[in-house]
C-alpha cells in the first residue's frame, strides 16, 4: 500500500533509494502505462526539489516522441527522435545530463524558464521507448547521483508497465 511520506535525508543514494521504494508502493498493482506514468510524474514533481517540469514522452513511431503524462506547464507535443535532449537520448539510447540548456545545440525550449535538464530513457526487451524528462530553472540542478537515481525509478516505472503504452 502507498503511503507519501516526507524524505529527510542528506545522502541523495539514499533519498533515491527511499523514492525508489515509493515508487515501487505506488504502482504496485497497476499495470496501465498511462496511470503509472502520470502517477511517476506526480511522485517525481513532488518529491524533488526545484523542478518546474517532470513527465514523459513515448516513441509512438520510429522517429518521433510523444507527449505522455506530466507535472509542470504545457509542452511541446511531438519531437524528432535526435533533436533536443529528449530526441538524443532516444537516438544515443542512453541518459543526458544538461547542466546549462542554452549551451546544448538544439535544445528545444517548451518552457524558456528550464536552465537545466535530465532526460532518462525508457527500456523494454532491450528497446527504448520512451524517455523521462526533468527539468529546472536552476542551472546545474541535476548531477550523476540524480540521473543514477532517475535511471531506478525509470526502471521501476517499466517493470510496471503491460498496458497501452
Amino acid at each position: 500500500m502507498f503511503v507519501e511520506k516526507a524524505i529527510q535525508n542528506d545522502s541523495k543514494p539514499e533519498f533515491y533509494r527511499e523514492l525508489a521504494d515509493q515508487l515501487k508502493a505506488l504502482l504496485e498493482g497497476e499495470q496501465d502505462s498511462i496511470a503509472n506514468a502520470a502517477n511517476t510524474s506526480a511522485l517525481i514533481f513532488q518529491m524533488l526539489p526545484d523542478l518546474n517540469w517532470a513527465g514523459f514522452y513515448f516513441l509512438r513511431q520510429a522517429n518521433e516522441l510523444v507527449l505522455g503524462p506530466f507535472q509542470g506547464k504545457p509542452a511541446c507535443v511531438r519531437i524528432a527522435v535526435g533533436r533536443g535532449v529528449c530526441g538524443t537520448a532516444v537516438e544515443k539510447a542512453r541518459s543526458i545530463l544538461v547542466e546549462d540548456v542554452h549551451a546544448f545545440p538544439g535544445h528545444i525550449a517548451c518552457d524558456a524558464a528550464s536552465r537545466s535538464e535530465l532526460v532518462v530513457p525508457l527500456f523494454r526487451d532491450g528497446r527504448v521507448f520512451g524517455v523521462i524528462d526533468l527539468d529546472s530553472p536552476l542551472p546545474g540542478r541535476f548531477d550523476e547521483d540524480d540521473q543514477a537515481g532517475i535511471e531506478a525509478l525509470a526502471a521501476i516505472y517499466a517493470a510496471s508497465c503491460t498496458g497501452n503504452g
